[in-house]
């Protein structure tokens, strides 16, 4: 099985960028969403932002929190249209307790990364992250730089 790597534009509803900038992502998981019919609609005109959204836990279940679906204009008059409830994540429960156990552990929190279609069903992709500090960001900034101007250095070797 070959692991396919999530190109926007493709499949890919929403992305959480800021989510690899701000945290050590750990784990990844795969889980399903409870959605409505018109925040259903809404995803599929690409009118999903899951930037600022997290997963909390409530009675057992887990639910992505902060996410902003924004309704159609067309949407329907006799349904009332909430652009951040909180809604359900459907995971099993093996999964769920092994989430819940490595959240609590200090400093991880679960953060929302993708927002994709898989065949016809909306899945989000969360990860076990862990918060990073400031020098870890600027060493990441580093690494980047030094890579993209590694490239234009072999570019230019490479022509002459």
């Amino acid at each position: 099985m070959t692991k396919k790597k999530l190109k926007p534009g493709s499949n890919t509803i929403a992305l959480n960028k800021r989510a690899r900038h701000d945290y050590f992502i750990e784990e990844e998981i795969e889980a399903g969403l409870s959605l409505q019919g018109w925040e259903v609609k809404s995803m599929r005109a690409g009118k999903a932002n899951i930037s600022d959204s997290y997963i909390i836990f409530n009675q057992g279940e887990a639910y992505l929190f902060g996410a902003t679906v924004q309704p159609l204009n067309v949407a329907s008059t006799h349904i009332v249209c909430d652009p951040t409830r909180t809604r359900k994540l459907l995971l099993n429960r093996k999964e769920l307790a092994s989430l819940f156990g490595k959240a609590n552990r200090d400093g991880y929190t679960i953060v929302a990364l993708s927002l994709y279609w898989k065949n016809a069903w909306a899945k989000i992709k969360i990860g076990l992250a862990k918060g990073k500090k400031q020098h870890d960001k600027r060493e990441d900034i580093k690494e980047r730089e030094w890579k993209m101007q590694k490239n234009r250095i072999m570019k230019n070797a490479n022509r002459g």
